[in-house]
């Protein structure tokens, strides 16, 4: 098997009918790299249908567009197209002739363009997407993910047809089975050998086969291969250890290779997860699939960088949440040893928004689910498939009955993993949500008061109790968003149901955490969200009274941009309630500061949701608030805390008052060092400290490596920051910034973690937010590149070398 990027040579532009086409010359179409998203730069407007859920994105339709020669050595050879990612509804066309298409935007699928070449003269791939009030957030267009072209002989193996598991793991070998699938396209009989190479983490050999088979014109032929690894190293988060599995036929054609962790999974409510045999808790993450001022594009550097953050921030596993992961973002977490729950669908028939999948659902959840898996299989990291989320359907018995078909259908296709599925109670019996609210059990006392917490109490309900029973006994584990009113009770109703925290609020990680380390039937807890997220405008935002543009209600008003409810911002940057989870889960000895932004001290605050966290940042740098009050959060794993300005104690106060491992305490802003201390019982168990800028706020410029790869699958990222003399960050003074590149290399994304601003991510000028901007930077080719920051007539410059593979 022979595939090959097919990402250069590309333009994109508004689609043309068949009467529009006449006038084609006159439309201009951009020259692009992919992936690609092309909704990321169209006009934002309050105006647009899908409104804050969108970004304020309009509706879009797109036509790429691809020149290529065929070349004679492909003469009676097997051509495929492989789309990982075309949003949304993607139509497939070889020199003006159907060639194949795909509802799903996420779905990974094959197109066969062997009928429709052209020898000799050139070949035109068109495809041709739509996208529109067809998803809750926002999710771009366009070809979004990478596209490669497969070359095969007539006999050859098929795509995705090796697949390596796991049979056994024993203390001195495991076993693992190469199950590979070979096709004969040709018109006569083949006799080849299947060869199969595994070596070590290291690169040394260690184990092989090689199997013959016959294959009569037109069969299709399944090859299994027993191999026996000798002193296995495993694959696990702390060290993910990979396999090379190269499988090939004895003809000389190219092979596969497939990079196997050697791992175990088993699930019960007794010893919950373990990985290897180890007990493993769930530090989880939902993740949404866009990145940041990429927009939608999966670019597999982005992705690698993004995993990174989200482990070195303490989480270990990510929710794909709501579509599959990109393979790029399953390759990083292989390597890097990041537990996956891959999730295949939003909704099942029953639409959330206007033009969603639930229209295409009945068609094509049974490809999806294949396209899903087959996508997975060869990926040690994803220990989980969720066949949905917050499905409205799984209170109903016929909606029953559809997870049940799901989730078996997952296990024919791999049964070596375990099904779940993110169950919101509340949906699950929203058609009789005013007669459960009438019942004697006091819910409607307890939805009076805050959303959080009414959730959770409609999720204990007596109705959601039996109408959710039968779609959860599908699953291996069960998911809960907003549930945890359940964990404790579903032991004993449900004695069985292994469960995790699908979807909970970040700002109650305090009390949830601990739930899942008290009851064994809870493996985990995924927060929503863990990477901030284009769309649904700010859930995580605080609205103030004070304020006459805020809107107090989950969907805030124009020009919001992100959800503003991540751990991370779009540029990766870790929030305060980043290091509050980290001391909740344990990784974190030291206490962590956070300020609430002093020019809102004693406003009222009309709209702060379970989604939000304090309006705070990370710092004691607020030029222009000298004298005037602000209010200090301190996170430790204490019961009293002290804080002291250069060296004296200004106040002191106890921890879990409001929130556990938490103190909030009053002061007054004076520029110095200032330090927390965290007691326990008297005796100090840590502290850290934060301390003024001063002097002027000098640009800098760094990069995160300086020689990249000279393909379409890396980037460089310059992190633009306002410093002093000192190195220490200023937050109350920014201001325009400009970036130039030339050489080698193209600005293809300029962000801030700013959940509120009208500013372009392809804009070449940018404000910072709270003294940060991100700039991206991708190769074009081989050479060096010169990256040069301005603002305020100062200037950095980079210089990056693009390098050859």
């Amino acid at each position: 098997m022979s595939a090959t990027s097919f990402t250069d040579g590309w333009t994109f532009r508004t689609p043309l009918g068949p009467f529009a086409a006449v006038n084609a010359d006159a439309v201009v179409a951009t020259p692009v790299r992919l992936p690609h998203d092309a909704l990321r730069d169209a006009a934002r407007s309050p105006d647009v249908p899908s409104k804050g859920g969108g970004a304020y994105s309009p509706a879009g339709a797109y036509t790429y567009l691809k020149d290529f020669e065929v070349p004679a050595e492909w003469t009676g050879k097997i051509v495929r197209l492989e789309v990982q990612g075309a949003y949304r509804r993607a139509m497939v066309f070889l020199n003006d002739e159907f060639a194949g298409n795909r509802a799903d935007g996420y779905a990974r699928f094959f197109v066969d363009l062997t009928p429709y070449l052209r020898f000799g003269v050139a070949n035109t791939l068109r495809i041709e997407v739509r996208s529109g009030e067809d998803s809750r957030w926002y999710s771009g267009a366009g070809l979004h993910r990478p596209v490669l072209i497969h070359v095969d002989e007539a006999v050859h193996i098929v795509p995705d047809g090796v697949r390596v598991s796991t049979v056994r793991v024993e203390h001195d070998q495991a076993v693992i089975e190469v199950a590979t699938t070979l096709s004969n396209l040709g018109i006569n009989t083949a006799q080849v050998d299947v060869r199969t190479e595994v070596t070590a983490p290291d690169g040394s050999p260690v184990e092989g086969d090689i199997t013959p088979v016959t294959l009569a014109p037109g069969a299709t032929s399944l090859v299994r291969q027993r191999l026996y690894v000798q002193d296995p190293e495993l694959w696990g988060v702390d060290s993910p250890a990979l396999y090379s599995v190269h499988t090939a036929l004895g003809d000389g054609t190219p092979g596969v290779t497939i990079n196997h962790g050697i791992r175990t999974i088993t699930v019960d409510p007794k010893k919950g997860l373990r990985i290897n045999g180890e007990e493993i808790l769930l530090r989880g993450a939902c993740v949404h699939g866009d990145n940041g001022p990429l927009g939608a594009a999966s670019i597999a550097r982005a992705e690698e960088r993004r995993i990174q953050l989200l482990k070195d921030a303490g989480f270990n596993a990510i929710r794909a949440a709501h579509n599959p992961a990109s393979p790029s973002m399953l390759d990083a977490c292989d390597r890097l040893g990041m537990l996956v729950i891959d999730e295949a669908f939003d909704m099942w028939t029953r639409a959330k928004t206007n033009y969603d999948y639930a229209a295409d659902f009945p068609q094509w959840w049974a490809a999806d689910l294949e396209s899903m898996v087959s996508k997975d299989m060869n990926h040690p990291s994803v220990i989980m498939y969720s066949i949905g989320n917050e499905i409205i359907e799984v209170g109903t018995p016929h909606g029953a009955a559809m997870a049940r078909q799901l989730a078996e259908h997952v296990r024919t296709l791999d049964p070596s993993r375990l099904v779940t599925n993110g169950v919101n109670a509340f949906l699950a019996v929203i058609d009789d949500l005013a007669d459960i609210l009438a019942s004697d059990q006091g819910l409607n006392e307890l939805m009076s008061g805050d959303m959080g917490g009414g959730m959770s109490a409609i999720s204990t309900s007596d109705t959601v109790t039996r109408r959710t029973a039968e779609s959860s006994s599908v699953l291996d584990v069960l998911g809960l968003n907003y549930a945890d009113g359940r964990y404790a009770s579903d032991a004993e109703l449900f004695p069985h149901r292994v469960l995790f925290g699908s979807e909970t609020f970040p700002s109650q990680i305090g009390d949830l955490w601990p739930l899942v380390t008290d009851n064994p039937n809870v493996i985990g807890d995924f927060t929503w969200t863990g990477w901030d997220y284009l769309g649904e405008v700010g859930i995580g935002a605080t609205a103030y009274a004070e304020d006459p543009e805020a809107v107090a209600g989950l969907e805030r008003e124009y020009p919001y941009l992100t959800a503003w409810s991540g751990d991370l911002d779009i540029t990766g940057h870790r929030r305060p309630a980043s290091y509050y989870r980290e001391i909740v889960f344990g990784l974190r000895s030291e206490p962590a500061i956070a300020v609430l932004r002093p020019e809102h001290h004693g406003k009222t605050i009309t709209m702060q949701s379970p989604w939000a966290w304090s309006d705070s940042v990370s710092s004691w740098t607020w030029p222009g608030f000298e004298g005037a009050p602000v209010t200090v959060e301190v996170y430790a794993d204490a019961d009293e805390v002290a804080l002291l300005l250069d060296g004296t104690e200004v106040t002191r106060g106890s921890v879990g008052d409001t929130r556990r491992m938490l103190a909030s305490l009053e002061t007054i802003y004076t520029p110095g060092e200032l330090t927390a201390v965290a007691y326990r019982a008297g005796v100090e168990t840590g502290r850290t400290s934060l301390t003024s800028a001063t002097g002027p706020a000098l640009l800098t410029a760094t990069a995160d490596r300086t020689t990249i790869r000279a393909d379409d699958t890396d980037l460089a990222y310059i992190a633009i920051e306002l410093r002093d003399a000192n190195g220490v960050l200023f937050t109350g003074s920014d201001r325009q910034v400009q970036v130039d590149v030339a050489g080698a290399g193209v600005l293809v994304g300029f962000g801030s973690g700013n959940p509120k601003t009208a500013e372009r991510f392809d804009a070449a000028t940018r404000s910072t937010f709270d003294g940060r901007a991100l700039a991206i930077i991708r190769p074009t080719g081989v050479g060096a590149i010169t990256v040069t920051v301005g603002s305020d007539g100062h200037e950095v410059v980079i210089t990056l070398e693009a390098g050859a593979l």
